[in-house]
């Protein structure tokens, strides 16, 4: 007669330190739990997300035909923030620039973070000569004028959503570069790395399966501030001129047609749009202070 097989259940030292592991996803959540300014910042977040994709079904407007009689009109009966000069609702224009300015600050996020994220890996584990050329070619892109950059591009083509996105993205990895490989750099000595290469695992599956997971808590940071960062360029290229075309808006765009009306006094077109992008940073960079303060509140433990 065989004993019964007794499963022994994890011991509270295991789960202690894979709550205080810096890197990991429970780690950044359980600190984000006792920062009250992080969860201010989340709701309004949400917030700012469900009045920009669920308003529209609550308030439908017109965004594409342009109505001149009805232009430049002080909120009311009908259009609670007024219209703007070519009689379009400012308050259902909020709402389709903000959908706008948020896929694609979200888009280019993750395209940034994805190439940072293999770059930097494969840089901090590679270490050496390979190291070291890899981080002096982010040195030379980081040299090159961002904004500038990106100004040109979108005078020489037309700008739509994806490119946008796409060209953005393409400027913004750099800063995910340094972060992940920094990550990495700690994480190669550590002892379940080391038991992976002393296994034969290649270099691949050891930044998809150890490396790159157990740096997500610093990647989900960076993928905030980087949302944030692209909004605000969003923002920077429409009121400059050079953002989406119509019918396409960006709230950048509205913010600079404003700007055309403020001797007029049309309040409307201008505080409640560039309200709209201030709270959107807001909530996005205490979103990520509080993640950023969670994530080193753990690797000082």
């Amino acid at each position: 007669m065989t004993a019964p097989e007794v499963t022994s259940a994890p011991s509270p030292e295991a789960e202690t330190w894979a709550e205080r592991e810096p890197g990991s996803i429970r780690s950044v959540l359980h600190g984000l739990r006792r920062h009250p300014l992080g969860a201010a910042g989340g709701l309004l977040l949400l917030l700012i997300t469900a009045f920009c994709f669920l308003g529209p079904l609550f308030h439908p407007t017109n965004q594409t035909d342009v109505d001149l009689l009805n232009a430049a009109l002080p909120p009311g009966s009908g259009h609670p923030l007024g219209t703007d000069g070519n009689g379009f609702d400012v308050l259902g224009r909020l709402m389709s620039g903000g959908q706008v300015s948020l896929r694609i600050g979200l888009l280019a996020a993750l395209f940034a973070t994805t190439i940072g994220t293999v770059y930097g890996a494969v840089a901090g584990l590679a270490g050496g000569v390979v190291d070291g050329f890899m981080m002096r070619l982010v040195d030379v892109m980081l040299s090159i004028p961002f904004l500038f950059f990106v100004l040109i591009l979108s005078a020489r083509f037309h700008a739509d959503a994806l490119s946008l996105s796409l060209v953005i993205g393409g400027f913004s990895w750099l800063v995910s570069a340094r972060l992940v490989r920094g990550e990495v750099l700690t994480l190669r000595v550590r002892e379940f790395v080391l038991a992976a290469k002393l296994m034969g695992a290649s270099r691949r599956r050891t930044i998809l399966t150890h490396l790159i997971p157990n740096a997500l808590g610093v990647i989900i940071v960076n993928i905030t501030f980087q949302v944030a960062d692209a909004v605000l360029v969003v923002a920077a290229l429409g009121f400059l001129g050079f953002g989406l075309t119509y019918p396409t808006a960006d709230w950048g765009s509205q913010l600079a047609s404003g700007v055309t009306y403020i001797s007029a006094d049309y309040w409307w077109l201008i505080y409640p749009v560039g309200g709209c992008i201030v709270l959107t940073v807001l909530a996005l960079n205490l979103l990520a202070d509080a993640l950023r303060d969670a994530v080193g509140r753990r690797a000082d433990r």
